[in-house]
């Protein structure tokens, strides 16, 4: 079966602090009559730093979609391929083993995608096919292993190469003052991760099996409205009520697969912000404990959109890794609303190929 090898996480060198991004708000905002919920949401979001692609003097300009769709291409080309490398490197793989690339992201756009000058750059095969996803937001990241994991089950000996690249600082609109962007301007962050899957051999989590689940209804809940700025970032209220119509999707593809979706061994989810992992925890009736590496990429990383996933997949990998063939559940959700989800085995290095 496909493993989902090591990912390789990056995040840029500029940091902003909670305090620092409260008293930014308090500044340009003083006169908006929803700052006080704003920072209330912020603070409530449990985000202790996050990090930029620029000094956050740079961010809170807005030299227009044109040059900041550049910066995003720019910073892309300068940092993605010693991730992707890490990557392979972890997997024990070549560029020349890699099958097929899926790449993700939801901050910016290139055609064509950033996957013809990876192919190009880091002399990938020409035959190499590419993926791209740039509409699934922070659900992406789900995306992009079950992606990888249908193309290794339909091609058991080929490899998949994920790439998320998302840098949320560059869609900082200064216009917007919704408390939903406001609070967007506290929460998301910017990250890299890379991750290999291998359609045999490898250590880390054997998938199994996955699905896909969209509330009916949603699509407007969190959504982008494009404009001559670029992308204005909209979120309902509604939006951490999700957990509970998602959990029985959860459990329901779990339980498909004859596991309980309440008692797995591990658990990598996306952490949109506080209340999601509060609701799951509750509705997937699973101790707050087992969401500790989701909530550690929240509080350090901020959300980092499609990234998420991946980084809390690392930590766990830092952590020691879980028991052989212990049991487990990934899941990224975004616009859709929509859930990517997974379920797999852990397979330590001792045990590849069994």
């Amino acid at each position: 079966m496909a493993t989902l090898c090591r990912p390789s996480v990056s995040v840029p060198e500029h940091v902003i602090t909670m305090e620092e991004t409260l008293e930014l708000a308090r500044t340009h905002h003083a006169d908006n009559p929803q700052l006080p919920l704003a920072l209330r949401l912020i603070e409530n979001t449990g985000v202790r730093t996050r990090h930029i692609v620029q000094p956050i003097e740079e961010t809170l300009k807005h030299p227009g979609f044109e040059q900041r769709n550049k910066m995003y291409e720019s910073e892309a080309k300068a940092r993605v391929p010693a991730v992707i490398q890490q990557a392979l490197d972890s997997a024990e793989l070549l560029t020349s083993d890699i099958d097929v690339i899926v790449y993700v992201s939801c901050t910016g756009f290139m055609m064509p995608s950033l996957t013809a000058w990876l192919i190009n750059e880091m002399d990938f095969s020409s035959t190499t096919r590419q993926l791209p996803i740039a509409q699934l937001g922070c659900a992406a990241g789900g995306a992009a292993i079950n992606r990888a994991h249908d193309f290794c089950s339909a091609y058991p000996e080929a490899n998949a190469l994920i790439v998320a690249c998302e840098f949320c600082s560059l869609c900082y609109q200064p216009t917007d003052l919704g408390v939903g962007s406001l609070l967007s301007n506290g929460l998301f962050g910017d990250g890299i991760a890379a991750a290999v899957v291998r359609g045999r051999g490898g250590t880390g989590v054997q998938l199994e099996r996955n699905g896909s689940y969209l509330i009916p209804k949603t699509e407007d809940w969190i959504s982008y409205d494009v404009r001559d700025t670029g992308f204005h970032f909209l979120l309902d209220k509604r939006v951490p009520t999700t957990m509970e119509p998602l959990a029985p999707a959860l459990q329901e593809l779990a339980g498909n697969h004859g596991w309980n979706a309440s008692d797995l061994d591990f658990y990598i989810i996306h952490a949109g912000g506080p209340r999601i992992l509060d609701d799951l925890s509750k509705f997937l009736k699973v101790e707050p404990h087992a969401f500790r590496f989701s909530r550690a990429t929240l509080t350090e990383y901020g959300n980092i959109a499609s990234a998420v996933v991946l980084d809390a997949l690392r930590r766990l990998f830092d952590d020691g890794g879980a028991e052989h063939r212990a049991r487990g559940l990934l899941a990224g959700f975004g616009p859709g609303i929509t859930a990517e989800m997974t379920v797999g085995r852990w397979v330590g290095r001792d045990q590849e190929g069994r």
